[in-house]
């Protein structure tokens, strides 16, 4: 691995040390692009296991001891968002333990949340509803449900492979345009949310996000990487993941676009979206890993977006901000919210992907 990627990577292990000793028991969310101060949550709301994947990977760093104890900690305070109706939980529980390796305490709160998700399925919809927990109608169908969720379900015991196959490829049936998804004239082939109507017992597709929203089919392909490199569990069809992720790759332009793309594809010279970036580079490494013909491509686009993030957009200290921020994250184009800024989950899986590129974790199981 370069000597880039491994400045990049202590520098985002500084920058996590920083963010803790600013935060203390609270969540960061999102940072000043000026100067790094971070709006925080005091509970974490669906990005709070991205702030606890980090503390893990920075103890897998350090091998220290109080930076375990940290991740450990603030890993517990994530609890209580177990029994929270929200899909989000895959995004909470999965990537908030699973770089925490063999430790009992992240096993133990992971098969809770992995239970009760299960409890949540609904059988007749296929799937794990959005829910209510952040607001919003409960009865929706949004890709970045899926990631994590996905993984989680998997893990929960006896029916927990199936639901997590029902829920991948219901999501597939409805997002990407598939038969049997709704009853639109399909004219958009991605969908990232859809709204189930009681009243006619259809799938509807919603303006927000937009279909153009490049994080949601970042989302997706890293959910359907992470399903290819499980066929013995959430995998369900390997030839139907194949094809949605060739899907998503082609039409969405993963390998061929700007390394960092729009955060809508619709709008090209407004925001970009490095988190949308880092989490395609992670999708990629983890397809990298699967059997065919194009791993090494995979492995090669993933590596190269990677480096462009770190010689780009990532802070080298100075003019008043800290260094390691990955900045030019757009948390939400349309309410131009926190567009240019640097975004936990963004931190997260530049971590994860310089992580694996030096050998720090095993990709295909985080």
């Amino acid at each position: 691995m370069s000597a880039a990627t491994g400045r990049a990577l202590a520098a985002v292990m500084e920058r996590v040390a920083v963010t803790a000793a600013e935060v203390g028991d609270r969540f960061p969310l999102y940072a000043d692009p000026a100067d790094g101060r971070w709006t925080t949550t005091g509970r974490g709301s669906w990005t709070g296991g991205f702030w606890a994947g980090l503390l893990w990977l920075r103890a897998r760093y350090t091998g220290a001891e109080s930076d375990r104890l940290a991740a450990a900690a603030c890993m517990a305070r994530l609890a209580p968002w177990a029994g929270a109706d929200t899909a989000t939980r895959g995004l909470i529980f999965w990537y908030g333990t699973a770089a925490a390796g063999d430790d009992a305490e992240a096993a133990a709160i992971r098969a809770r949340a992995a239970g009760d998700c299960l409890a949540a399925c609904d059988p007749d919809l296929g799937i794990l509803p959005w829910g209510d927990a952040l607001g919003g109608p409960r009865l929706l169908a949004r890709v970045d449900a899926v990631p994590g969720t996905v993984a989680l379900l998997a893990g929960a015991g006896p029916g927990g492979p199936a639901a997590a196959a029902s829920h991948l490829h219901r999501h597939l049936d409805l997002c990407l345009g598939r038969p049997g998804g709704t009853d639109d004239d399909a004219s958009e082939w991605f969908r990232p949310a859809l709204r189930f109507e009681t009243d006619s017992a259809r799938w509807r597709p919603c303006a927000d996000p937009p279909s153009g929203w490049s994080r949601g089919r970042a989302w997706l392909l890293l959910a359907v990487a992470d399903a290819m490199l499980r066929p013995a569990g959430a995998a369900g069809d390997p030839a139907r993941l194949a094809d949605a992720a060739a899907l998503l790759l082609t039409r969405g332009e993963l390998l061929t676009g700007p390394p960092v793309p729009p955060a809508d594809t619709a709008l090209p010279d407004g925001p970009r979206d490095t988190s949308a970036a880092a989490i395609t580079a992670v999708a990629l490494l983890k397809l990298a890993r699967t059997p065919g013909p194009r791993a090494e491509q995979y492995a090669l686009r993933g590596a190269e977006i990677l480096d462009r993030l770190i010689r780009s957009h990532l802070t080298g200290g100075g003019g008043g901000r800290p260094a390691g921020m990955l900045l030019d994250g757009c948390y939400d184009a349309a309410a131009r919210s926190a567009v240019r800024h640097e975004l936990v989950w963004g931190d997260f899986f530049l971590a994860l992907g310089l992580a694996a590129l030096h050998g720090l974790v095993d990709i295909t199981r985080v």
